[in-house]
């Protein structure tokens, strides 16, 4: 996302003014009149000339379903009270583990500061379990509380690490791959939550849900410091890395909450063959995508190595489909580093200071700004389908192929609209981007941001590899999920008549896309782009 009015007035064209200050899902309105619209211009003149892809592998025949070890833990009893009750004050209670995944079986350490005399873990994996979206699998026993020593500065990247001791370490012995939420309960009776994933051993003929740890650490403010601002706000002081050692700011889960719980929750009501992975592990693992029938980039999803960009591709170009739930995905190029807790602790991103950069300058290493920026520009269309063009808006969703099969069953005809749906970020199809040839726009919706009339799309296209990629344009679907229920609470307006559209759609994307490749499967893709935008 955009960066704060504080660039140097050299860089404001660049697509890097994204949102120097959102720490949620949507910026307060206070803020909106800082953001900058990106028009269609101004985003090809970021683009410069390099251009690219991301990638790895896929497929099972039509109608063929693995054994699932899933399939007995989805038909456990849930545990409604997985829900936090208070927080309390910042520093009530909160903590965060030495890994940010797991395998089945491994073990973790946990670092928690609290003011309470004591606490509880309590782990939660979330999932369907007939609507209860959560069980309870693993307590532990009343543990002793401490506070945690002053946080660590490093001046250099202005980082902070919490540099907390390790408080218990834990076992995950019967734990089935999934995302976890941790809910540490203080004595006191104030909670937080810390996530973890339990990541798969194996990703053939699955749905792989990738959940953006890397993207999460970008924006969480604990300490006074994101990648999009310091202590006093401003876009200056943002640190140049920011370290996995320490909590997530608010209720420790906030960017899991609302922009993928949702999913995971439809995903395994569905019943699918899924697998779990991370940013970091699709990153440091060649196999991690190994096989799979998809993969699931979740509703925000900017922050990527140029490693898990290759990884994705790859998986693409020989027959995974690739679904992009939000907007403005792979967006900014990072690099993992090094942390006290180990390897890969350390998102880096120097965005407009990239030449500062000593890994840069002296080893020649890539840039950490954003892909589609020179130099080494690679923008992200080429992955993606769509271009992310602004922050900040709010408008309806307009269907535009309504006879298209995402949207079967839904009983949608072209020109109707679904208000509030499009927002607070977007991507477009932009000819002039490095877009794939054989692209269908199936939403095309006009919206007005920063006084400029635009459009967000929806785009589907197919690769020869077999591959379906579908992109929805709009940071708000997978919120959307909840849309009508207790737990949409982002209040934007999204109506039950909403919800229904979005499920009914991404029902159909999750299921023809387990399927297997779905351009082999599936309806080619009408290539209508010049006919929306013209020739």
């Amino acid at each position: 996302m955009a960066d704060g009015p504080a660039h140097g007035a050299g860089e404001r064209h660049l697509v890097d003014r994204h949102i120097a200050d959102r720490p949620t899902a949507d910026r307060p309105r206070a803020a909106l009149d800082r953001r900058h619209f990106l028009g269609a211009a101004t985003g090809i003149a970021a683009l410069a000339t390099g251009l690219t892809g991301c990638g790895s592998p896929g497929g099972t025949a039509r109608g063929q379903r693995p054994t699932d070890p899933l399939d007995a833990e989805r038909t456990r009893p849930g545990s409604p009270d997985w829900r936090l009750r208070t927080t309390g004050p910042p520093d009530a209670i909160e903590g965060y583990p030495d890994r940010v995944s797991v395998l089945p079986g491994e073990e973790f350490g946990l670092h928690v500061s609290t003011t309470a005399p004591g606490f509880r873990i309590s782990a939660y994996r979330v999932g369907w379990y007939g609507g209860a979206q959560a069980r309870l699998v693993w307590r532990s026993d009343r543990l002793a509380g401490r506070r945690g020593p002053a946080p660590r500065w490093v001046a250099g990247t202005r980082t902070v690490e919490a540099g907390w001791p390790r408080t218990t370490t834990v076992r995950t012995d019967g734990w089935p791959p999934g995302a976890y939420l941790l809910r540490l309960d203080a004595d006191h009776g104030h909670q937080r939550y810390v996530p973890l994933v339990v990541r798969s051993a194996a990703t053939a003929a699955r749905t792989v849900l990738m959940h953006a740890v890397t993207t999460w650490q970008a924006y969480n403010a604990w300490g006074g410091h994101s990648l999009y601002q310091g202590r006093d706000g401003s876009y200056a002081t943002r640190s140049l890395a920011v370290s996995f050692d320490r909590p997530y700011d608010a209720t420790g889960a906030e960017k899991f909450l609302v922009y993928e719980r949702a999913l995971v929750v439809l995903a395994e009501r569905l019943g699918l063959p899924l697998a779990y992975t991370t940013s970091v592990d699709v990153h440091r693992d060649p196999s991690a995508l190994r096989g799979a029938t998809a993969v699931l980039s979740l509703g925000h999803d900017e922050y990527w190595t140029p490693q898990q960009r290759d990884q994705v591709t790859r998986a693409r170009d020989t027959g995974t489909n690739v679904a992009f739930l939000g907007a403005n995905a792979c967006f900014r190029r990072v690099r993992l580093d090094a942390g006290p807790g180990g390897p890969l602790r350390t998102v880096t991103c120097y965005k407009t200071a990239y030449r500062d950069d000593p890994r840069f300058a002296a080893h020649h290493e890539p840039p950490t700004h954003d892909f589609r920026a020179p130099p080494a520009a690679d923008p992200e269309s080429s992955l993606t389908g769509v271009f992310y063009e602004g922050y900040p808006t709010d408008a309806p969703y307009v269907v535009h192929g309504a006879d298209h099969w995402l949207f079967e069953g839904t009983g949608v005809r072209a020109g109707d609209a679904f208000a509030h749906l499009v927002g607070v970020e977007y991507d477009r199809v932009t000819p002039a981007a490095p877009t794939p040839a054989d692209l269908e726009i199936v939403a095309h919706s006009p919206l007005v941001c920063g006084g400029r009339a635009s459009h967000a799309d929806s785009a589907y296209y197919t690769v020869p590899g077999g591959a379906g990629v579908f992109a929805t344009g709009t940071m708000r679907w997978v919120e959307a999920l909840m849309a009508g229920s207790r737990d949409n609470g982002r209040n934007h307006g999204l109506d039950r008549r909403t919800g229904a559209f979005v499920t009914r759609t991404t029902e159909n994307l999750l299921r023809a896309f387990a399927e297997g490749p779905a351009a082999r499967l599936r309806p080619p893709p009408d290539r209508n782009t010049d006919r929306v935008y013209g020739a």
